[in-house]
This record gives structure tokens, sequence and C-alpha cells, in this order.
């Protein structure tokens, strides 16, 4: 298996995999039983249409310029590392996601309420767009392409595992010890990346 693929798969999951309104949505439609695997592929498409984004769009603006090079490698490694110091204080503190099933719904307000938490989060944008764009812009192609898919294929493991399997994580995610585990690995991936990058920055 591609070395830069399991970049976008390892960078990918670590992005997505943390306690915020999205992964809530997800967990709740699976806990309901209702929508859970329409609500996990408009998750994971829309993902998918943004990494895809990020990477032709960030890569032809990389692509001619140096500097503009330089800048996102830093930029990068120093959003990974307030990633990584971010999930690494919320270890210190793990909290528990709320997963009380919502009320029922039909389907198309279950389309447009996870349209709503995939395309109305800024965040989204910063971590798809721009981190992954740059990260993977720094490939030539098919390179590039082996780091979205490894990217997106994260997303659609992490958004279908979710909705899946709610009914039998329920109980873990009420554990701040689950949390714990998860925010010290994804501070340890986010850690690992960081300095790759700012490794590549200074040689380049």
């Amino acid at each position: 298996m591609s070395m830069v693929y399991l970049q976008g798969l390892s960078l990918g999951g670590g992005l997505i995999v943390a306690i915020g309104a999205q992964n809530a949505h997800v967990l709740r439609m699976g806990l309901a039983r209702r929508h859970a695997l329409l609500t996990a592929a408009i998750c994971a498409l829309c993902d998918a249409v943004l990494i895809a984004a990020g990477l032709a769009g960030m890569g032809a603006l990389l692509a001619g310029s140096p500097m503009w090079l330089a800048l996102a490698r830093w930029g990068g490694a120093a959003y990974l590392a307030w990633f990584a110091w971010r999930a690494l204080r919320a270890a210190m503190q793990p909290g528990t996601l709320a997963t009380a099933p919502g009320s029922g719904m039909g389907w198309r307000q279950a389309l447009a309420t996870a349209l709503g938490f995939s395309l109305l989060n800024p965040h989204v944008y910063l971590d798809t767009v721009l981190l992954l764009g740059s990260v993977g812009a720094q490939h030539p192609w098919p390179a590039r392409g082996a780091f979205g898919l490894g990217a997106i294929t994260a997303s659609f493991l992490w958004f279908f595992s979710l909705a899946g399997a709610a009914h039998a994580l329920a109980p873990w995610f009420a554990r701040p010890a689950f949390w714990r585990a998860i925010d010290l690995i994804t501070a340890l991936v986010m850690a690992t990346l960081a300095a790759g990058l700012a490794s590549g920055a200074l040689g380049g």
C-alpha cells in the first residue's frame, strides 16, 4: 500500500475523529435508526468533493510558487501542531458525547440537515480544502490522487462505521477513557505529520 495513501488516510482520520456537531449528528441518527446511512453518505460525499476541490485548487496555486508552497508547509505544520496540542489538552480533561436520539424526520429533512452539518461549518473548509489540499498538493500526480483517496477513505470509513455501529458504540462514547485514548492517538498522529511538514519546509 502506498505510503502517500497512508499519509492521506492518517491525516484525514486524525482530522475527522473528534467530538463535534457533525459526528454527534451521525451518531444520533444511527442511534435513532432513522436515515443513518443516508446521513453518513451525505457527510462522506461532501468531504470527498471538498477534498478533491482542495487538491485541484491548492495544487494549481502551489505548483507555480515556491513561496506559497513554503507558506503552505509552515502553515500546515503550525495548524497540525496546534491540533495536536488541542487533542493533548482534551486528553487531560476528556469529555463524552451526548447520544440521545433526535426526533423522527423524513428523508428530505435528514438530507438537508446532513448537508447543513457538512457545509455550514467553517472548520470543514479549513480541514478539507486548505489543510488536506495544501498537504496533498505537495505531491505530484498520481501520488496526489493517492493522498486524496486515502483522506476520502478515512471519511467514508468513519461516517459509515459511526452510523452502522451506533448502538454498539453508544456505551463507549459515554466513557471519558475512550475519548482520552482517541485524543492521545490523534495528538500523536498530528504531531508526527506536523514534524514531517516542517522538515520538508526546511529541506525545501
